[in-house]
Order: C-alpha cells, then sequence, then structure tokens
C-alpha cells in the first residue's frame, strides 16, 4: 500500500462507522449489500447493450426508423447530465436515498418503455429510465469505496468490473433473444424483478450511521439545473453533429452557441452558490483533475474498439456477426483479471505509475493496430484486444480506487461522480470525433462517396468492390491511432499533473 503521509479526514468522515456497523452487523449484512450493488450495476451495464440487437423488431412495431438512435443517445444523455447532480446529493442526503430514489425512478422508465405507443414515447421513457441510471452507476462506485477500507477496495471493483464486462457481453445476446422469442417490450419488463431484488436487499440491509449533527444542507438546484441544460445542450450536439445534420450547418453552430453560454452560466452559478454541485476543488486539486482527465481519455480511446472493431472484423475480416462479436468481447476477459490483480502492483509502486504502465501498454497495443496485415487473420485483433484489456485493467482501476481513497466521505461521491462524467463525455466525444476521421478517410479513399454506414451496407449486399474493403481497413486504422493519441495524452497528463504519490487519507 502506498506509504504516503495520510491527514486526517476533516469533515463528514463517516466510513469507518459504516464499516463498523457492517462489523456489527456481521458479514452477511455486508454481503447483501453487494449483492445488491452488482444488481444495481447489472442494471446500468445491460440497459447500455440489451436494446441494440431489438432495434428492428422494435422499429417493425412502433415506426420511427429516422429517429430510433435516439434510443441510445437519449438514454447517454440522461445519464451522463445527471451524475454530477447526484454525486453532490449523495454527500449531501447520504447514500441510501439517492439510489433507492434513483432505483425508483430507473423501474419507473423501464415499466413505461414496457408500454410505449410509438417511438416518440419510447425516446421519452428512456430518458426516464437515463435519470434513474445515473444514480446508480455513480452510487454504487461511491458505495463499493464506503464499505471497503482501502486494502480490501479492489475486491468490490474487481466485481463490479465482472458485472460490466458479463453484461457487454450477455446484453445484445439477451436482447437479441428476448426479441426473436417472446417480445422486445420483455426488454424492459426483465429490469422490473432484479430491480426490485436490489431495492429491497438495499432497503433491509444497508444502514448508514448517523452523523453529526450539521445546519440543514442546502441544495444547489440552480446549479444542478444549469448543469443539466449545459451538459444536454453539448452533448446533443456532439452526439447529432454529422448524423443528423452537417457539422456547420445552422442546427450544429446554435447548439454549440447555446452550449457555450450555459457553460459561461454554470461557471457563474456555481462560483456564487454556497454547495456548488460541481465544487471549484474538483479541479483545483492536482489528483482529481489528473484523473479526470485521463479517465476522460479512456473514454475517448474506448471507442476505437467498441465501435469500429465490428465494423472491420465483418468488412474486413469478413467474418459473422457473432463471430465479430467474440473479437470485440474478449478485452472483457481480460480487463477484471487485470483489476483484480492491480492492486499487488500499486501497493508496490503507487497509483500513479501502476496506472502510466498501464496506459503506456495501451497506447502501445492501439498504435500496432494500424500495422495489422491486410486482410489478416481474426486471432490478430482478438490477441491485441485481450491485451488491451489487459492493460485498461491496470489503468483504470488503480486510479478510480486511489482518487477515492483521497477524500473524505462528505466528498467521495462528488469526486466518483466527476470522474465518471468525464469517462461518459470522452465517450460522446470520441464517438463524434472517430466518427468525423472514419467518414474522413473513406471520402479521401473513394472519392467523396458515401459514409462508414453506407458503404458497410453496401459491402452487405455485395455490391462493393474490394477497393472498399481497403478503404474501411484504413479508416478503423486511423480511427486506432487516434485512440493510441488519447492514451498518450492520457500518459502525459499523468506523468504532468498527477502528484507520484496520492495523498490518501488513513482510513
Amino acid at each position: 500500500m502506498e506509504r504516503e503521509n495520510a491527514e486526517t479526514e476533516k469533515k463528514g468522515n463517516a466510513q469507518p462507522a459504516i464499516r463498523a456497523a457492517a462489523r456489527g452487523a456481521g458479514t452477511e449484512r455486508r454481503g447483501a449489500v453487494v449483492a445488491a450493488l452488482m444488481l444495481a450495476m447489472a442494471l446500468a451495464a445491460l440497459d447500455s447493450t440489451v436494446v441494440s440487437t431489438a432495434v428492428p423488431q422494435i422499429v417493425g412495431d412502433l415506426g420511427g426508423f429516422s429517429v430510433f438512435s435516439w434510443l441510445f443517445s437519449g438514454y447517454l444523455l440522461a445519464v451522463t447530465v445527471t451524475l454530477p447532480v447526484y454525486g453532490k446529493l449523495s454527500d449531501t442526503f447520504g447514500r441510501k436515498p439517492v439510489l433507492v430514489a434513483g432505483a425508483a425512478v430507473f423501474l419507473l422508465g423501464s415499466l413505461l418503455c414496457a408500454v410505449a405507443w410509438n417511438m416518440a414515447a419510447l425516446i421519452a421513457f428512456r430518458i426516464v429510465q437515463g435519470l434513474g441510471g445515473g444514480a446508480l452507476q455513480g452510487t454504487v462506485q461511491t458505495l463499493a469505496a464506503d464499505l471497503y477500507p482501502l486494502k480490501d477496495r479492489p475486491k468490490i471493483q474487481s466485481k463490479l468490473s465482472t458485472v460490466w464486462a458479463v453484461s457487454a457481453v450477455a446484453g445484445p445476446g439477451l436482447g437479441g433473444v428476448l426479441a426473436a422469442y417472446a417480445d422486445w417490450r420483455w426488454i424492459f419488463l426483465i429490469n422490473l424483478p432484479i430491480g426490485a431484488a436490489a431495492l429491497w436487499l438495499i432497503v433491509r440491509h444497508l444502514h448508514e450511521p448517523k452523523r453529526a449533527p450539521r445546519t440543514p444542507p442546502r441544495v444547489d438546484w440552480a446549479g444542478a439545473l444549469a448543469v443539466f441544460a449545459c451538459g444536454g445542450v453539448l452533448l446533443t450536439a456532439l452526439v447529432q453533429g454529422g448524423v443528423a445534420w452537417a457539422w456547420w450547418s445552422a442546427p450544429s453552430c446554435a447548439l454549440f452557441a447555446t452550449g457555450l453560454a450555459l457553460a459561461g452560466l454554470v461557471v457563474w452559478t456555481e462560483r456564487r452558490a454556497a454547495e456548488p454541485i460541481i465544487p471549484g476543488w474538483v479541479w483545483r486539486r492536482r489528483t482529481i483533475a489528473a484523473v479526470n482527465l485521463a479517465l476522460g481519455a479512456l473514454g475517448l480511446l474506448m471507442v476505437a474498439p467498441t465501435v469500429f472493431l465490428p465494423t472491420y472484423a465483418q468488412s474486413v475480416l469478413g467474418l459473422a456477426p457473432v463471430a465479430a462479436g467474440f473479437v470485440l468481447s474478449v478485452w472483457t476477459l481480460s480487463w477484471p483479471v487485470s483489476a483484480a490483480l492491480s492492486q499487488h502492483v500499486y501497493r508496490r509502486i503507487g497509483f500513479r505509475d501502476t496506472a502510466l504502465l498501464g496506459i503506456g501498454a495501451a497506447a502501445l497495443i492501439l498504435f500496432a493496430f494500424p500495422f495489422l496485415p491486410y486482410p489478416g487473420s481474426a486471432w490478430q485483433p482478438t490477441l491485441l484486444m485481450l491485451l488491451l484489456g489487459a492493460a485498461l485493467g491496470l489503468f483504470q482501476l488503480p486510479l478510480i480506487v486511489g482518487v477515492q481513497s483521497t477524500v473524505g466521505w462528505a466528498e467521495r461521491g462528488t469526486t466518483t461522480a466527476s470522474v465518471l462524467f468525464c469517462r461518459q463525455t470522452g465517450q460522446t466525444i470520441g464517438a463524434s470525433v472517430f466518427g468525423a476521421v472514419a467518414n474522413g478517410v473513406l471520402a479521401a479513399r473513394l472519392g467523396g462517396a458515401g459514409d462508414l454506414d453506407s458503404v458497410t451496407r453496401a459491402l452487405d449486399d455485395g455490391t462493393a468492390p474490394e477497393a472498399t474493403r481497403h478503404a474501411i481497413a484504413d479508416a478503423v486504422h486511423a480511427v486506432y491511432f487516434g485512440a493510441a493519441c488519447a492514451a498518450a495524452v492520457a500518459f502525459v497528463v499523468l506523468l504532468s499533473v498527477a502528484p507520484r504519490r496520492f495523498p490518501v487519507l488513513k482510513d
């Protein structure tokens, strides 16, 4: 374990009491809470992937093919913009009420999605789901740190990583099975018993200790509204730019201008708030600022394999969809294993140097992808993805465990939400930037003919020449080179901004 000179936590230091309560109640109670956290994480993780394979059935039933992408974009936007709000609320009122309320909203959204009568209603109800999903993601990660001392946190984090990995692999298959043999509405109805079990376990077994009396909490509702509006507008501009409209079109420019104006409003509001939703110390403290930027780069580089590798596997390697999915899924096998073992590394060399080792290896692996032979064999990208998962497990978990250990209970929710928000924002930016890069390379190689989606559809129909496969390979190689640059940026940020030894607080 890092032997930093730890200072005493000054306020809201409730986690020793939480652990004492857990010890007094026995291992069974804490095990029940951990089971609830894993179920809640499974809900959030599954909902990001389970809908994808059921889109044809949903569109065939409800129509609205031109706007179906908002089934994903609306959910992602709602999750991302609410993360900072829920983080601050959990620091103010406690984790349990925020998690219970978020789970209830998520289940309400799931029920409404199951009874949606048209695509507009389904999109609106997916946004309701996302409003609850933000509470699930942020609060589960925060509670994991509350329940365990530093030396035991890798255990719970590796369990949550495994849940996320299994959900990422199983989600598309589960969605396809339910859509094919039952009805697409069961994709949302299946959330109800899982969520109900998680809620019951949380209400029954999670007992947060009473803290010392303090002045009545003041919630920065104006700041929360400003953050929600700013994030929603800017993320909408990024998600829809180059898709629903051209980047330099009037809608795109108007959204970016409005978003920048709202960003100024957020800064003005938060500086005057007594208890700001996004406090300034999140960016003034070197450790937190460095982790925020590094995990933002992680979100950006993850777009390369998750979005573009399946297209490469099918269009260039000629694999079937199931085999292409396997090429991608292997990184979900090595990631949690590497994360679980990372504690043996960071206890020797520290959080920052362990993360540097992981992201440095990831940069080299991503940079190697463009040098794969054309068309190559399936084992080559599969091996790279297996190694990439191991490298990123060594990178992400030490940063999350480390940054959570530098703050007390009263700041941990805000800190955790901050790093998750940056990672989610990085993914949104990456999808937009790398989409533009891929389409630009295709346009250059094919003389301006079409984008990645239209070209891959032509390949599926057997109407595209061999040169098109070369163009797709070049486009994906350019994306992976961009992802390697993002990994290099994360490396430089950690090396230059993060302290060599994180200022870990004493448990």
